[in-house]
């Protein structure tokens, strides 16, 4: 069955599937400032962050938004430094304010999602060498148990680590990011540093809390080939070196896979296809692969993230549309996917390319930190409704 028969099918998904959104703690918050992107700002390697959305103070309004969009899930994460701002001393407010975060989603019937590391990391910790140290899985595992053992009983599903070989890879291989280390070398060795970090923080969360389901977010790209037998190669090492080598290492410790799904990689000619802001392609047909090829981890899947920047708003009515329907054509093969949450419900701070590029289903102003509902957001929420793609 093609795409276009995906469009048209008016079967309906599963009643219980998860609908939303996601955002993450440093890219919205606003007024953290303890941790390696924020002091790489005041070196002026990055921008600057600053109060971003101020969605640390606006939460329960930006969660009546997501309600009023039809979204009965979300997805947050805790911010490291937040929560130990020093090693080993932790800050009971903060664990406060992330329960109270995480009721308001409860209390508008929004299934929280919720990660414990989005790529910062407090200072006190890059300057122990980061996941260089050695005894990084199990300060990594002691932070994890801590907030788990505090706010287990608030969510039911939990990501240990947002995109480990993005982060490596920013951070190890191009170098742009905290703390700018350009070695492959030490790109491997976080590679199997966060395995390491992961698997431990399993082992160690779950002694006390065996009713959560965790797991990791996984970006996961799709690569390609024309016929060309090195071409074909080249896809099937990447596929096994950047998809499914992580998965492997931490297949006894998931339990569920936590999948993000921005990019496609062909060897060999390359379709002219249409780009986003980012100057990535839109290709939502790799989602529908990669979900295929998961099928194999017998794991309940959840999309953690797809989304694109288009700050006029023009593609992401389209590119929903797209990948819901490449996620509609995986479950009908009995792949079992569980939920799709776009990134992002805001627009925010993109890392690396400040506040230029814009993800969200919702504007922001930042200047008077308006919200404005984008039409995409409310086509979304007519697919939310109807269940009709």
């Amino acid at each position: 069955m093609n795409q276009k028969d995906f469009h048209n099918d008016k079967k309906s998904f599963p009643s219980d599937f998860f609908w939303g959104s996601a955002t993450a703690s440093y890219q919205v918050e606003g007024g953290i400032e303890n941790n390696d992107w924020a002091e790489a700002a005041r070196a002026n390697k990055v921008p600057v962050c600053g109060r971003s959305t101020d969605h640390y103070n606006r939460f329960e309004s930006d969660f009546d938004i997501a309600q009023s969009l039809g979204h009965n899930a979300h997805r947050i994460s805790i911010e490291w430094s937040r929560i130990e701002p020093e090693e080993g001393k932790f800050d009971e407010k903060e664990i406060e304010h992330y329960r109270t975060v995480l009721r308001a989603l409860r209390s508008r019937d929004i299934k929280p999602f919720v990660t414990l590391w989005h790529f910062t990391l407090p200072l006190w910790f890059t300057q122990k060498g980061g996941f260089s140290n050695k005894k990084a899985p199990e300060i990594f595992a002691r932070y994890c148990t801590y907030v788990i053992d505090n706010l287990g009983q608030e969510a039911e599903y939990w990501m240990t680590i947002n995109e480990p070989l993005v982060w490596a890879s920013g951070s190890f291989l191009m170098g742009n990011w905290p703390p700018f280390k350009k070695n492959p070398f030490l790109f491997l060795k976080m590679k199997h540093r966060l395995q390491a970090a992961h698997r431990l923080a399993y082992y160690e969360v779950k002694k006390n809390n065996s009713h959560i389901k965790l797991g990791v977010a996984k970006h996961n790209i799709y690569f390609w080939s024309d016929s060309k037998p090195w071409n074909s190669f080249r896809a099937r090492f990447m596929n096994w070196f950047w998809n499914e080598s992580f998965l492997n290492a931490i297949s006894d410790q998931q339990d569920f896979i936590g999948l993000n799904y921005y990019f496609h990689k062909k060897f060999g000619n390359t379709p002219n296809l249409p780009k986003t802001d980012m100057g990535w392609d839109i290709f939502p047909e790799g989602l529908y692969y990669i979900l295929l090829y998961l099928k194999k981890y017998n794991k309940p899947i959840i999309i953690t993230e797809s989304g694109l920047a288009d700050s006029e708003d023009k593609q992401r009515e389209s590119y929903i549309r797209g990948h819901i329907s490449s996620v509609k054509r995986a479950i009908e093969e009995d792949v079992p996917v569980f939920g799709f949450l776009y990134w992002s419900l805001l627009d925010n701070y993109e890392w690396s390319y400040g506040f230029t590029k814009r993800f969200g289903l919702v504007e922001i102003d930042y200047e008077s930190l308006e919200r404005r509902v984008r039409p995409s957001a409310m086509a979304f929420k007519r697919i939310i409704e109807t269940g009709i793609v």
